[in-house]
């Protein structure tokens, strides 16, 4: 079998362009583009915003008098 040459990738390439058009493909390589660019941005904002509490643990909330909390025990062997 091998590798693929270079004319398999460009039929395979055609054979997409001409099912997709090449609006599409221009619309989700747009969309791709700005979900990366988002990532990165919230990526920079969450390290920002973590620096800015000075790296301190989040404590989970306290429990509500009232409130009932289900759990399981299990004894160590």
């Amino acid at each position: 079998m091998g590798s693929f040459s270079i004319w398999h990738w460009l039929v395979v390439l055609l054979v997409i362009v001409l099912v997709f058009g090449t609006s599409k493909l221009k619309n989700i390589g747009k969309d791709l583009g700005g979900a990366i660019k988002g990532f990165k941005e919230g990526m920079t904002d969450g390290g920002q915003a973590a620096g800015a509490q000075g790296g301190a643990k989040v404590e989970p909330p306290k429990p509500v008098a009232g409130q009932t909390i289900d759990v399981q025990a299990k004894e160590k062997s």
